[in-house]
């Protein structure tokens, strides 16, 4: 059996061209929420959105996820500060999994398959790094050291379950809404 390796350079262009790639994307879902481009609500758009969806307050819960994405995505494709890039895509993407888990796993059902994919491969670059052909490495990885990626890494799950709770408890505010206002409404009525 032939032992057949990936020379450094050629691994360092596909790490490349993934987390550019993976950046592109980013940038252009991001866009869609802060600019309004390919299709997408803006801010205003995506802050009635984000309010039916449970996130409040809902135009900076826009905002963030907006720049979770598209700025986090431009920080990834340039490879620069990786550690928290990738974990601000990572949760980000986390966050939006976590809306389309009720409908299952597969995207064509609005599942969690895409944005679970999107935030998995962000958390890789955080674990990972940006490679050879990155900012990061121009830089001398200032903004890329072992101890950032291990902090960035751990954030990630906690900040998604700050969000998932807090989204929770707004739509279960939302729910009990309409029977706390009943009584008045009946009062008002009668009187």
């Amino acid at each position: 059996m032939r032992n057949v390796t990936t020379s450094p350079e050629a691994a360092a262009a596909a790490q490349t061209l993934f987390r550019v790639g993976l950046g592109g994307v980013l940038i252009a879902h991001g866009s869609q929420k802060l600019f309004g481009w390919f299709g997408g609500g803006g801010v205003e758009g995506t802050s009635k959105g984000m309010h039916a969806m449970g996130f409040r307050p809902a135009k900076p819960s826009a905002v963030l996820a907006g720049v979770g994405e598209a700025g986090a995505g431009l920080a990834l494709a340039l490879g620069l500060a990786t550690p928290a890039a990738g974990a601000a895509a990572a949760t980000t993407m986390g966050v939006a999994a976590s809306v389309h888990a009720p409908n299952g796993f597969f995207a064509q059902e609005g599942g969690l398959e895409y944005p679970a994919v999107l935030g998995l491969a962000a958390a890789a670059f955080t674990i990972g790094g940006s490679g050879l052909y990155s900012l990061d490495a121009l830089t001398g990885h200032v903004l890329d050291r072992p101890w950032m990626r291990i902090t960035a890494l751990a954030a990630i799950p906690t900040a998604i379950a700050i969000q998932v709770s807090r989204r929770r408890k707004a739509l279960a505010a939302d729910a009990a809404a309409p029977a706390t206002d009943t009584p008045a409404v009946i009062a008002t009525e009668e009187g």
